[in-house]
């Protein structure tokens, strides 16, 4: 067994981009994938001039990545509706669903599809909720881990900032094996759209682990 640190963000969108390599090391059933929340932004609307780049920038990502972005995503950052992002609230949600026993890659995943593929505003409590719900977590449930996690939240944070600082990454996504004591990073991006390389690659490390 070896264990991957993944250092993301909900609203990062190459992470979104890297959603299938990190499938296949959730999948696993000999990588521990640990998650790292990084906090890219606060809470703040997507503003008119960013738009525009937003949206020059996801289609470098679905074409190197092949990740789609959805008609309702692309509509939404295109109109003139306000559109929230929230790297606190989603993290404290993907918090959450590890809190809740559920899987906090599949709650990222679903936030990442609401968000990217959707149109959903899920940096908006209320449909955070309704993605929890169709988890299969109880409302009560929910609330609790939700309330337990805005307690860790920041701690989570903080200390992702210095796991990034200490291994000497420089934004996200960023991946680093955990292997015999020692600590390696991962480039990622090397692996976008070349999933047969990826998963050779750790077949390769867990042969040995």
């Amino acid at each position: 067994m070896v264990t991957a640190h993944y250092i993301f963000d909900p609203m990062c969108g190459w992470c979104y981009g890297a959603t299938a390599l990190m499938e296949t090391l959730a999948a696993h059933p000999d990588v521990n994938l640990v998650m790292h929340p990084g906090g890219m932004m606060t809470r703040r609307p997507l503003s008119d001039d960013f738009r525009q780049h937003i949206l020059e920038a996801d289609q470098r990502i679905a074409g190197l990545t092949r990740q789609p972005f959805g008609d309702a995503y692309i509509a939404r950052v295109r109109s003139g509706e306000t559109i929230m992002l929230d790297s606190y609230l989603t993290a404290q949600a993907i918090l959450a669903a590890d809190i809740a026993e559920q899987s906090p890659f599949a709650m990222l995943k679903r936030i990442q599809q609401g968000h990217y593929v959707h149109g959903f505003a899920v940096a908006e409590r209320n449909v955070l909720d309704g993605i929890a719900a169709d988890m299969g977590i109880d409302a009560e449930s929910w609330q609790r881990a939700m309330q337990a996690a805005e307690t860790s939240l920041m701690a989570e944070i903080e200390r992702t900032q210095m796991l990034m600082s200490q291994w000497g990454l420089g934004g996200f996504p960023s991946l680093v094996l955990e292997q015999d004591g020692q600590f390696k990073s991962v480039p990622v991006s090397h692996y976008y759209g070349r999933q047969n390389d990826w998963q050779a690659l750790w077949q390769s490390i867990t042969a040995t682990a």
